[in-house]
């Protein structure tokens, strides 16, 4: 069996980290999240041109039509470069689940079209986010009412502004009332959407955190072969070297498990979710490891707005909760690995 990535993906990844590397450099993103609104329609733009908005939308709907493997090497580019996670949230979480919508809903190849061409901006309202990303800015909100989906436009939604640890964060509190005309799917069918959703979203945070954690590790290793102490790099410890050697380690670690998980989704397996949530977990631990051991090598300064660690290292913080804490995901493993399994005294101790 063969495990590598196709050329094609190959390919669209480093044309994507060529193209970010240069319209998303972090002095430029400063700039952006400096704004009030904290996003620049024209870097907006470009990316659609890159074709990264429409990866997965159905070729009939003017999409590229890659599934969730592909999904699993972007995402870790929009974390290694910090793009806003609301960009994928629109281009891979909602557009499956808008693609998942039967085709007698009215608008759905509208809505898959805006996505493929970057005019449309989507927010995802999952009960297991306490806040909606990017409701703000969004066009069209796809929000739950118990088991229902519901398609709502912003000019329907009341939305509270919250600040966020992560200065590229938008998020918001929202305020609606469901109704008929709003209503696209209810039932198995809504349960099922809402349950493909938060795997997706939990394997697009995984992604980004993976990405997080290797651009931290690269800043890292880069400080560390220019600061100096008793006139030597500080990279030239033992002990620094053992810190960045951890990260490292971890990373390797997690990229499997990920590949596995996107693999798993991909296919429809039965249990995704466990291989998604086990992806989750190993890429929060990379990325929180990359954070500890970057700030302990920057030192106090590594916290400052100048460094640019901060900001990858508050973007992890930040979506360490987003799309399931580790508690959910915790606990989906363990009811998987420990399923019939016979805990407790009376199967621990013989009488």
């Amino acid at each position: 069996m063969d495990f590598t990535f196709s050329d094609d993906q190959l390919t669209f990844r480093e044309a994507i980290s060529r193209f970010l590397m240069t319209e998303a450099a972090p002095e430029m993103l400063r700039e952006i999240w400096e704004t009030d609104v904290g996003r620049s329609p024209d870097l907006r733009n470009k990316i659609a041109e890159q074709g990264l908005t429409a990866l997965s939308v159905p070729e009939a709907a003017g999409g590229l039509g890659m599934d969730d493997v592909a999904w699993s090497l972007m995402t870790q580019e929009l974390g290694y470069y910090a793009i806003p996670d609301s960009l994928a949230d629109t281009a891979y979480v909602a557009c499956a689940l808008i693609a998942g919508l039967p085709a007698s809903v009215f608008k759905r190849g509208e809505w898959l079209a805006g996505i493929a061409d970057g005019s449309l901006r989507v927010a995802v309202g999952h009960p297991v986010n306490p806040w909606v990303a990017d409701a703000g800015h969004a066009d069209l909100l796809l929000l739950a009412h118990d088991d229902e989906v519901h398609a709502v436009p912003r000019s329907q939604v009341d939305v509270h502004h919250l600040t966020s640890l992560d200065a590229s964060r938008r998020l918001a509190q929202v305020s609606w009332q469901p109704s008929a005309a709003t209503l696209v799917a209810e039932g198995q069918l809504g349960r099922t959407l809402w349950a493909h959703t938060l795997s997706r979203g939990a394997l697009s945070v995984a992604g980004q955190l993976l990405g997080l954690a290797q651009r931290m590790l690269d800043l890292s290793v880069d400080y560390t072969a220019q600061r100096k102490q008793f006139g030597k790099p500080i990279g030239s410890f033992q002990a620094v070297k053992h810190h960045l050697a951890d990260v490292a380690t971890q990373l390797e670690f997690a990229k499997p498990v990920l590949y596995r998980a996107a693999y798993a989704l991909a296919q429809g397996q039965s249990t995704a979710h466990v291989w998604i949530s086990q992806a989750r977990l190993a890429c929060c631990e990379a990325a929180w490891l990359a954070a500890r051991h970057g700030i302990q090598v920057h030192g106090a300064m590594g916290y400052t707005w100048e460094v640019d660690l901060q900001m990858f290292m508050k973007r992890a913080w930040a979506l360490d909760n987003a799309w399931g804490d580790r508690a959910l995901h915790k606990a989906r493993v363990a009811a998987h690995v420990l399923s019939g399994a016979p805990l407790g005294p009376g199967h621990t101790f013989e009488e």
